[in-house]
């Protein structure tokens, strides 16, 4: 049976064919899709979103030890909040065999960073595994299993975003029942102490020397043998961008299998052509080591150290040229510049926020880092994903310290962000008396990744219902006194709430409890949310003063036509959220019903 699946769809395919019973992930792009397609193999598989990267691990950790085969996926980032246990988990092994995902994003195109975590495998001396393409993804992700299980090791699997969403035939098999491996208690194994890491640590290294005979042998690393006068030795995605560039003009050596990179096999290629181009995204992972074997090789003196590394990057890179592109009028394409969407709840809040002086706000991870763009210019900094109160805290203790400060520290972050890892700052600020403001914008739904669920969303990965965690409860448990939940559409609360906070001397939280207009509402959204965007906004031109006020609160719903001085409403956008309504001065906005 041939299938058409994207990367993630394949790798989810893979682990259900390997006899997997459970997967654990948090979303992130672009390895989101890998879980949520694992979650259609209800019945076989066992899907669980986790509140983040660190304890999806834990969690494909724990199966594993059980007995069953299992899988935790993550973005690139997300593996560094699971490094903890990543790297004791090498040294104890598995019982089940068990993979970790990483899917690193070449380019940054939705990311904080452009970091290359085949550099994990190195560290934390696992074997690693890199697919080129869908029916790769799937097949490698078969392989990897059998590897974790015959070599007593976790197994990291690098993809890229190219490779994640681009799509291809898949060839596919029946799922093979892997019976559960019993349990048996082994302290020696999994209990962490320096005793028993002492001795596990030596394992790994006799593990290593293992894995290297294996690079050599495995089918995973091959050759194809063309022109000689050129040798590209490349992973992952980068493998099929040069064979775009070059075709038969060059040879090539293909790796599959990188950690531990295959050091005979490389040196058997090299003595048989004359140019070595090292491609790989991003860092000179291959190349440092091609050069350690002391071998020539062009890799980053000759291709661009950041940034995809795409047929037309390549061509320019070693030919100096590039293939001509469609011609089109640049004047006539429209610029979208990123925006919140209309109805987004978080649009009242930033506007108000932003009108504040003698503030710091300190931003987080989602959809409102777009809080910092014009006309809010309602955020200072971003970076990292939950710290957003832990870096408000500390910029507060230190305004604090001047003799003339007049500073207020505003920490944002979204529900599931809090979920992640925002609790433990929202915690910091409480154990250590600081006196920030703190906003948790509860748009009831992990938003910016495309709406999975969280523990604060009522449901599960496979649709089951759950326990709600609700985030007022919460935050009183955590000792906060000075707590409000608002409506983000509502200015006039906004402004209250915000005048109520900087008023205060300690801390403070305020909840935004509004949900996503893009968010397939609950029952209980409909139940708690009257009439959810049942209205739509239009202006009245005959009132309209041609202020532009409206235009400040970045609804892309609203234009204004500079020749006539009036605005007006797209009613295809329009969700009728009245925070325009609430801004216009003459009340030339008016509500109507669909």
């Amino acid at each position: 049976m041939k299938k058409l699946f994207t990367g993630n769809e394949a790798l989810a395919r893979g682990a259900y064919e390997a006899g997997v019973t459970y997967a654990s992930a948090y979303p992130g792009t672009p390895s989101t899709e890998i879980l949520e397609n694992t979650a259609l193999y209800k019945g076989a598989i066992l899907a669980e979103w986790a509140p983040n990267e660190k304890v999806a691990l834990e969690n494909s950790i724990g199966a594993s030890i059980a007995g069953g085969r299992t899988f935790a996926s993550m973005k690139h980032v997300g593996l560094n909040v699971a490094a903890d246990p990543l790297f004791t988990f090498s040294y104890t092994g598995v019982n089940g065999g068990m993979v970790i995902i990483t899917a690193d994003e070449p380019g940054h195109h939705s990311s904080q960073n452009e970091q290359d975590n085949r550099n994990y495998a190195k560290f934390a001396k696992i074997p690693m595994v890199e697919p080129s393409d869908s029916q790769e993804c799937k097949d490698m992700m078969k392989t990897a299993m059998e590897i974790s299980e015959e070599y007593d090791t976790p197994v990291l699997l690098r993809m890229t975003t190219r490779v994640c969403h681009s799509k291809g035939i898949v060839e596919c098999y029946d799922r093979e029942e892997v019976p559960f491996k019993d349990y048996i208690k082994q302290t020696n194994k999994y209990v962490a102490a320096p005793a028993n890491t002492n001795r596990n640590r030596l394992k790994v290294e006799e593990r290593t020397i293992s894995l290297k005979e294996f690079s050599e042998t495995t089918p995973l690393n091959f050759t194809e043998m063309n022109d000689a006068k050129i040798g590209v030795i490349s992973s992952g995605g980068s493998f099929y961008y040069a064979k775009e560039v070059f075709g038969t003009d060059a040879s090539y050596l293909k790796l599959g299998f990188t950690y531990p990179l295959p050091e005979k096999m490389i040196q058997e290629f090299a003595s048989q052509v004359e140019t070595i181009y090292v491609i790989e995204e991003n860092d000179p992972y291959i190349e440092e080591h091609v050069k350690l074997l002391g071998i020539e090789c062009h890799g980053y003196d000759t291709f661009p150290v950041t940034g995809e590394m795409t047929p037309d990057v390549i061509r320019k890179a070693v030919f100096g040229e590039m293939l001509e592109a469609n011609k089109y009028d640049r004047e006539k394409v429209v610029g979208r510049p990123p925006t919140l969407c209309a109805g987004c709840p978080h649009r009242g809040f930033f506007y108000e926020l932003g009108k504040r002086k003698d503030t710091y706000i300190s931003g987080d991870i989602g959809c409102y880092t777009l809080g910092y763009l014009e006309p809010y210019n309602a955020m200072d900094s971003c970076i990292v994903m939950g710290g957003s109160m832990s870096i408000g805290h500390g910029a507060q203790q230190v305004f604090n310290m001047k003799d003339t400060n007049k500073k207020r520290v505003v920490s944002v972050l979204g529900d599931s962000t809090f979920f992640h890892t925002g609790i433990n700052s929202l915690t910091n600020v409480i154990y250590n008396k600081g006196n920030s403001i703190n906003v948790i914008l509860d748009n009831r739904i992990t938003g910016m990744t495309g709406h999975q669920e969280n523990p604060g969303s009522g449901f599960k990965l496979q649709g089951e219902a759950t326990n709600i965690i609700e985030v007022e409860p919460l935050v009183k448990a955590l000792g906060f006194k000075n707590v409000r939940t608002i409506n983000p559409n509502d200015l006039k609360e906004v402004k209250e709430t915000l005048d109520w906070a900087y008023s205060l001397d300690e801390a403070s939280v305020i909840i935004t409890r509004y949900p996503c207009v893009l968010k397939k509402f609950s029952d209980a959204d409909k139940q708690e949310f009257e009439g959810l965007f049942q209205t739509k906004c239009t202006v009245e031109e005959d009132k309209c003063i041609g202020c532009s006020k409206c235009m400040k609160t970045g609804c892309p719903a609203l234009s204004f036509d500079k020749v006539a001085k009036k605005a007006s409403i797209d009613r295809t956008q329009c969700v009728g959220c009245d925070v325009c309504a609430q801004v216009c001065p003459v009340d030339a906005i008016i509500k109507e019903v669909k």
